[in-house]
């Protein structure tokens, strides 16, 4: 879409899902742990994440990371809100994976919790497909907790990541 056609586009009115959104907006540094194996203790990872709004409507988050092979690594979150569906939208990158994750969730009656599915390789096997959940607790304006877990053969979802986010600015 050319910048002209933007421009000829009535904006639409931001709803409450997209001012939710809004209070990821800011400097972040999180802390975080991964399981690492039988009879290891966990690896311990940890970075920050810039996010801004985009129109009110969406947010862009713009991470560093230590990277596996040691060096820094990058990734690129984007949500919105997708009124027609009745369901939030993004998408994921990494400077360390191929995959385009594309997430699709809804947020819990509360207003606490946000859940965002998705799919893409599977760790054990990158041949097959396997499903992933994201799930994105704010336990405060300026503490939220990001879970990540695996659709197990079995039909559980096991845990494979917990961060802790704490607002900086």
């Amino acid at each position: 879409m050319s910048e002209s056609q933007c421009d000829a586009m009535p904006k639409p009115e931001p709803q409450a899902e997209h001012r939710w959104l809004q209070r990821l907006v800011g400097e972040w540094t999180y802390e975080g742990e991964a399981p690492a194996g039988p009879g290891q203790p966990p690896m311990q990872f940890s970075g920050s994440e810039s996010v801004r709004s985009i129109g009110g409507l969406w947010i862009v988050g713009n991470g560093r990371c230590p990277a596996p092979d040691g060096g820094e690594g990058s990734t690129v979150l984007t949500l919105g809100f997708d009124p027609s569906k009745g369901r939030f939208v993004g998408t994921f990158i990494a400077s360390m994976m191929t995959h385009l994750w594309v997430y699709e969730g809804a947020l819990d009656a509360a207003g606490r919790v946000l859940t965002l599915d998705c799919e893409g390789p599977d760790f054990a096997d990158p041949t097959k497909s396997a499903r992933y959940r994201d799930v994105t607790e704010m336990v405060s304006d300026d503490h939220r907790i990001l879970t990540s877990q695996a659709l197990g053969e079995d039909g559980q979802w096991r845990v494979f990541m917990t961060a802790h986010y704490r607002r900086v600015t």
